[in-house]
């Protein structure tokens, strides 16, 4: 018993791998991500009905030309391409396929599965902005809204999604 102690406290502890991504704009592409999920099929494509009747619904209708999805394919496109495989393993690490000490596994496999169309990949995962802001969460970092709270941390300040071991934010 007393060489397997030795054995684990000779062991060298693990590090946290380094996000390398730019937090302002991953919280632009979380934001914008969240407008675009929101978004429906056009159920009704000939209305000819006026904006202002109708509530201004048609701006939750997923059309062709819709500027929030063209906002957020070129927040994407406009990272770098080790940022984008960055960006996807993060959305992976959120969604739970991968854990934080398979970070280079799960950017190797993006670079290799993801590196064409990443954009429109990524806009294809639902819940896309929680996915990134769970990833975001395992690397202790979040965003912050417009009332200065960081978000991803319920009322009572534990972790959202599949992060129950996260420690409470000071």
């Amino acid at each position: 018993m007393a060489s397997l102690t030795q054995d684990n406290a000779a062991q060298p502890r693990k590090t946290q791998p380094a996000l390398n991504l730019p937090l302002d704009r991953i919280a632009f592409i979380i934001m914008k991500a969240r407008e675009y999920d929101v978004k429906e099929e056009d159920s009704d494509p000939d209305t000819g009905s006026n904006a202002a009747d109708d509530g201004q619904t048609d701006v939750l209708i997923n059309k062709a030309d819709d500027p929030v999805r063209e906002e957020l394919l070129g927040a994407i496109r406009s990272l770098n391409e080790d940022e984008r495989m960055r960006l996807v393993a993060l959305a992976w690490l959120g969604r739970g396929t991968y854990g934080l000490d398979e970070w280079k596994d799960a950017v190797t496999t993006a670079r290799s599965e993801h590196s064409r169309r990443t954009a429109e990949y990524l806009l294809g995962l639902p819940l896309l902005g929680d996915y990134l802001e769970d990833g975001l969460a395992m690397f202790d970092e979040g965003i912050v809204d417009d009332a200065d709270r960081t978000e991803g941390v319920d009322g009572e300040n534990e972790p959202l999604g599949n992060m129950q071991d996260k420690p409470a934010r000071q």
